[in-house]
């Protein structure tokens, strides 16, 4: 499915330098998953760090809201 960056999402994946290939990893293979609603969060260990990836799920695309490193 295509993923598709919020402008927030994008600032901060720039800011935190962020790859976008661990954002499409870390929805594809979370490590874990937390639902909020209509929102789900994915976490992803990546080398000493664990990336948080909040998204929803649209009828064509996934929507990246917003991304951070935990």
């Amino acid at each position: 499915m295509k993923i598709v960056l919020s402008y927030h999402a994008k600032k901060r994946l720039v800011e935190r330098s962020i790859k976008l290939e661990d954002v499409q990893e870390t929805i594809e293979m979370p490590n874990y998953t937390v639902s909020k609603g209509d929102k789900k969060e994915a976490y992803k260990k990546i080398k000493d760090k664990t990336l948080k990836v909040v998204y929803s799920e649209e009828d064509k695309y996934i929507k990246v809201i917003t991304l951070i490193w935990k």
